[in-house]
């Protein structure tokens, strides 16, 4: 049990590890340099909190505990949490300089269709990989608290909705990815 515990806390650094690395990287892109806005320091504020307390989470034992006999539950939720941690990091890695942070949402003159890659297969691989990584952590923690990380899932499928609106507009040749790449399913949706 204790080298689940460890593999999960270690996918979640690695994961934010790829995340600051790549946005600190020489040849991005900087941020303006104006104060963060009250959303955007909310922003990250939440997500700090939602990552530490998963950390915490890792350490303790079973929070909200679902089965008394978890392993078959334990080694589903491990395998979604493997998929969503390796498809969001290739997404991220993948989408290069062509990212921008959720907290600034923005499309920059030099950013372009990406398609190669998981992105040829579907259009969100960060926030579909994030969400199952999320589920799939809950379901090797053998945690009700699944519910409240499905509870993250309408949310930020509209955000990818709301984002393909102004990509469409800004990203010339978006329009005919987005026709020929499903959104969050391969093949599927």
């Amino acid at each position: 049990m204790i080298f689940l515990r460890l593999y999960l806390l270690a996918g979640l650094v690695f994961h934010k590890a790829v995340w600051e690395g790549l946005k600190r990287r020489p040849g991005r892109p900087a941020e303006a340099a104006k104060p963060p806005s009250r959303r955007r320091l909310l922003i990250r504020a939440v997500k700090i909190g939602i990552l530490l307390g998963i950390a915490c989470q890792v350490f303790l034992p079973d929070v909200l505990p679902m089965l008394d006999q978890s392993l078959p539950l334990r080694v589903a939720g491990t395998a979604l949490y493997t998929l969503g941690l390796t498809l969001a990091v290739a997404g991220r890695v993948q989408l290069g300089t062509n990212w921008s942070d959720i907290e600034v949402g923005r499309v920059a003159s030099e950013h372009q269709v990406v398609c190669h890659g998981v992105y040829r297969y579907l259009r969100h691989p960060i926030y579909v990989g994030d969400l199952a990584l999320l589920i799939g952590l809950e379901l090797a923690l053998n945690s009700w608290l699944v519910a409240a990380a499905a509870m993250l899932v309408p949310p930020v499928l509209a955000k990818a909705v709301q984002e393909e609106r102004t990509l469409r507009q800004a990203l010339l040749g978006y329009e005919e990815y987005a026709r020929r790449t499903k959104r969050f399913i391969p093949f599927i949706i």
